[in-house]
């Protein structure tokens, strides 16, 4: 198994697990990467160091003399971020209901009491937005990668 740290064009960064450097190179030529906060297939393998557990105790944090922890520098603050995001994304997709191009109509449905009250999400056109918004039906564009619509390995 291979796991190369992928970087997309909006310079999202993040992990992929490949059989072998054969079996990412095809994934790359058939368009299957992408990356699963903004959905881009733009996706290039960054340089890295191999891990090698040469059986070394667990290692704690650095803590500086002055008995507090360590800010984040902006690589791991920019990697919590989307670790944040991509766990908040998922839980609105655990969370509702995937009403697909029914959106605007359900979210009315749903706002004038002719359907249950619950959690939807679908795809909705700016336009259909706006009339929403002008209707005072509170809604908000969330672009959702492919990836985080059905189930994860």
């Amino acid at each position: 198994m291979k796991v190369f740290n992928l970087q997309c064009s909006a310079l999202h960064r993040f992990e992929g697990w490949f059989a072998s450097e054969e079996d990412y190179a095809s994934q790359v030529e058939r368009g299957l990467l992408e990356c699963p906060l903004c959905a881009d297939k733009t996706v290039q393998k960054l340089p890295s160091a191999p891990r090698l557990n040469l059986g070394a105790g667990e290692q704690t944090p650095a803590t500086p003399s002055s008995g507090q922890p360590q800010a984040l520098v902006a690589g791991d603050a920019a990697q919590a971020l989307q670790a944040a995001w991509l766990q908040m994304a998922r839980q609105i997709v655990n969370q509702t209901e995937d009403v697909g191009s029914r959106f605007a109509e359900e979210a009315r449905k749903i706002h004038y009491g002719e359907s249950e009250e619950r959690g939807i999400r679908g795809q909705a056109s700016r336009e259909e937005t706006e009339a929403l918004l002008e209707e005072g039906i509170a809604v908000m564009p969330l672009p959702l990668p492919e990836g985080l619509k059905g189930p994860l390995q």
